[in-house]
């Protein structure tokens, strides 16, 4: 028997299961590429497409639970049925009408539908020219089918709302009501880890079409409108085009001679590259870059044994801006970044998947959660072989807000790469330099401050790194091995460097 405080539950599950048949009748219809992907794949979509699903759910929630809080409190005469199957009606119309648009745009396009198809709205023309080789009559199937369904299901799983039971007060319901709102919380970030669910999250195979079945198409498309819009004018334009233009094709004028560039290729001896990002490692804290003395004594040794590049400057001031700057070259967005957009992510170049295919294996470890800034999805479609991030450490190993600090980040790589197969492209990516800066070490630099407590982080990443490398120079695989070690972008700290200023981005 349904009860009135089972509608709740009732209701999120019936946009639960929503998802679920949509993402059968997605894998039905793109039958041929579903039918390539390895065994067990399947399941494994629907499975990690849960957490997008919960989320598009609650946010679907949250209007008729107020409404059912209200109409607990308003009493009989509010007229809470017919304003809850109203509502479900038009956002279930919606909702199948994206699931039906993306069946087909998908083909075109070979992404999940987001914003995009809002800016042919003024060329109307163009956009029922692109329409023109579907198939409309099946989609128009498809689509009364799932609106039937729906109407089905919601009739099955949740109907009409019961009465409140005798002696059962207004404002105990509505107080129930409120605690089912509340739990929303947990549905619409994804659960309760630090960082709230994005796409990433849903990302789980080497092959991308796994991955974009497991999408939720609606929390996509709501998702892409609140990204920044690429069409917006530049906030950044100081010079006039032709000016613009001038200056950045002198810097791509060719030189006299032209460069010699050495190719790797399969079989030749090819070294071992061990690729370390070093999170805010500004040069403001670096002795022989004519930063701070004393904070970094390992790089600086480094520099009198190796080669040091003394006037790098990041392209970005975030980590998701300099990820794809080192791996993928690609240049810094001001107001925004590519890795946002894993339709776009999927096309960048990238280091990991150039050594590949001259016969390199390949790893990326990070201490910390990668679906942070949408990582996660740009290191799957780069190929990596293998990640490892905070939930593969122990939880007593996960001794930093972020995850896990960086010594224990170096003792597992000095477990595990001597099992990687060589030759290998290895990136690691700290992250005890980040804020709030704690680190598991006696304090070297005393004082309180914000720009005390950095310098003690980023000596403290300086000094694990140093014991690492010392541990590494005597495992086999080190001869043959090139290290690199750049920050993925500068800071602030310490002297509160504004924005423009140069010191801001040395690294």
């Amino acid at each position: 028997m349904k009860t009135r405080f089972a509608f709740q539950p009732r209701y999120f599950l019936f946009w639960m299961a929503s998802f679920v048949v949509a993402k059968a009748v997605f894998l039905i219809y793109h039958w041929a590429r579903a039918a390539q992907l390895p065994a067990g794949t399947v399941p494994r979509i629907f499975g990690y497409g849960l957490r997008l699903d919960a989320s598009a759910a609650a946010y679907l929630c949250v209007v008729p639970f107020v409404l059912f809080v209200l109409g607990s409190l308003a009493g009989p005469r509010f007229p809470l049925n017919r304003l809850l199957k109203g509502f479900t009606a038009v956002l279930g119309t919606v909702v199948a009408f994206f699931t039906v648009a993306d069946l087909e745009l998908y083909r075109a396009w070979g992404f999940r539908l987001d914003a995009t198809p809002l800016q042919y709205l003024s060329t109307p023309g163009e956009m029922a020219a692109s329409a023109g080789s579907a198939p409309l009559l099946l989609l128009a199937v498809l689509l009364a089918g799932l609106l039937a369904g729906g109407w089905w299901l919601y009739g099955r799983l949740v109907g009409p709302l019961p009465p409140l039971p005798p002696g059962f007060g207004r404002g105990r319901a509505a107080l129930a009501g409120l605690l089912y709102l509340a739990l929303l919380v947990v549905p619409l970030r994804g659960g309760l880890q630090q960082i709230p669910v994005n796409q990433s999250d849903v990302y789980f195979s080497a092959r991308p079409f796994a991955n974009h079945a497991a999408v939720n198409v609606p929390w996509n498309v709501v998702n892409s409108l609140r990204l920044p819009n690429s069409g917006a004018a530049n906030p950044y334009q100081f010079l006039p085009d032709t000016t613009a233009r001038r200056l950045v094709g002198s810097f791509y004028a060719p030189t006299a001679a032209p460069d010699t560039v050495q190719v790797l290729r399969p079989g030749a001896k090819q070294p071992n590259v061990l690729f370390i990002i070093l999170e805010s490692f500004t040069a403001k804290l670096v002795g022989h870059l004519g930063g701070e003395t004393g904070v970094t004594p390992t790089l600086d040794s480094l520099a009198r044994a190796g080669l040091s590049f003394t006037q790098v400057y990041a392209a970005g001031d975030r980590s998701q801006k300099g990820l794809v700057a080192l791996l993928s070259g690609y240049p810094n967005q001001p107001a925004t970044s590519i890795i946002k957009y894993p339709r776009k992510t999927e096309r960048l170049p990238h280091l990991a998947r150039v050594l590949k295919q001259t016969g390199y294996s390949t790893a990326y470890y990070h201490g910390g959660e990668l679906a942070f800034a949408n990582m996660k999805s740009y290191l799957l479609a780069a190929g990596y072989d293998q990640l490892t991030e905070r939930a593969d450490f122990a939880r007593q190993d996960q001794n930093s807000k972020w995850g896990a600090h960086d010594h224990v980040l170096f003792d597992r790589m000095l477990r595990h790469l001597p099992q990687q197969r060589q030759p290998f492209f290895v990136t690691a990516f700290t992250l005890s330099s980040h804020e709030p800066f704690e680190v598991p070490m006696p304090v070297r630099f005393p004082g309180t401050s914000e720009a005390d407590r950095f310098r003690n982080s980023v000596f403290y990443t300086d000094h694990v790194l140093g014991r690492f490398l010392r541990e590494a120079s005597r495992q086999p695989w080190w001869p043959n091995t090139l290290v690199v070690l750049v920050a993925d972008h500068g800071h602030p700290l310490p002297g509160d460097s504004p924005n423009h200023a140069p010191e801001k981005f040395h690294v």
